[in-house]
């Protein structure tokens, strides 16, 4: 009897030990595994353009007659575009993206998932997920949409010593900087820049800058947003000469003026003087 319960101890020993060794290799095998995994991938791209989502299979497999899955996790519905067994399946499609998905077939066939999204709206800025059923593998592409425009400066004469600039730059996504640099790209001091942001989520920012007039000055708007890398700027050469044309021009149409209103002053107290003496002959 206790050579039969030692051997029964012995066996469930043995199993316990291959139960936990399995466990082990399972848990080691599954944080390998989540090793591997890449980051995701991450693309900039500005509304109205047109991006590739790339996803590959490694190594490539004919994909035609498979099934291929793009979603966004956070949408309901999530799917972005699916293809199954040599067609596209949209009837479970987010209904922003209708009509702006498509895959390659000949891409397919060389294991490439990838995705075009075209016409790319501020909405479609998110976290994508490509998945290959058949293999279960995926792949993540974080997209970051922005949008840009180029400055305008309007500038007038402030003084005879200072001229007043104005730059104003609409329909920026994220919320951009605005810089002012002198000719040689010295950062200028401004006023603080005024920033409005409109019913389509996009920005409107404008600051306005008082410099000193010289012979020559060259001045430089510049607007940047750098979590999207993008960078406008727009150059204003102002020449002294030619604001003080303006300022002799203004002088001279003031002279006129005042020359004119002189003389219709000295017709009219003619005029006047004449009517008196005529009334003095008749008396």
């Amino acid at each position: 009897m206790l050579c039969l319960n030692h051997g029964l101890f012995s066996s469930i020993r043995g199993s316990v030990l291959q139960h936990v060794v399995i466990l082990l290799l399972l848990a080691f095998s599954f944080r390998g595994q989540a090793q591997r995994v890449p980051p995701p991938l991450r693309m900039v791209t500005l509304v109205g353009e047109d991006v590739v989502l790339p996803c590959r299979l490694e190594p490539p497999l004919d994909a035609v007659s498979k099934s291929v899955e793009w979603a966004r996790p956070d949408l309901d519905p999530r799917f972005v575009h699916v293809w199954h067994e040599g067609r596209d399946v949209l009837v479970n499609q987010n209904p922003s993206y209708r009509g702006r998905t498509s895959v390659s077939i000949n891409k397919l066939r060389q294991g490439d998932l990838s995705l075009l999204l075209s016409a790319v709206k501020l909405s479609d800025h998110g976290l994508y997920r490509c998945y290959f059923p058949q293999k279960s593998k995926e792949s993540t592409v974080e997209l970051v949409v922005g949008s840009v425009s180029t400055p305008v400066i309007s500038t007038t004469k402030y003084n005879s010593s200072f001229i007043d600039s104005q730059c104003e730059s609409t329909g920026w996504y994220p919320e951009p900087e605005v810089f002012w640099l002198d000719g040689e790209g010295n950062l200028l001091s401004a006023g603080p820049t005024e920033t409005v942001r409109g019913p389509d989520d996009l920005y409107t920012v404008s600051s306005r800058v008082t410099v000193e007039k010289r012979h020559s000055n060259s001045f430089t708007c510049r607007v940047q947003q750098n979590h999207i890398n993008q960078i406008t700027e727009t150059n204003i050469q102002i020449s002294g000469v030619s604001l003080e044309a303006t300022s002799c021009s203004a002088h001279v149409a003031v002279l006129v003026v005042f020359v004119l209103l002189v003389i219709v002053a000295a017709v009219c107290v003619g005029w006047k003087w004449r009517q008196i003496q005529t009334k003095g002959e008749f008396n």
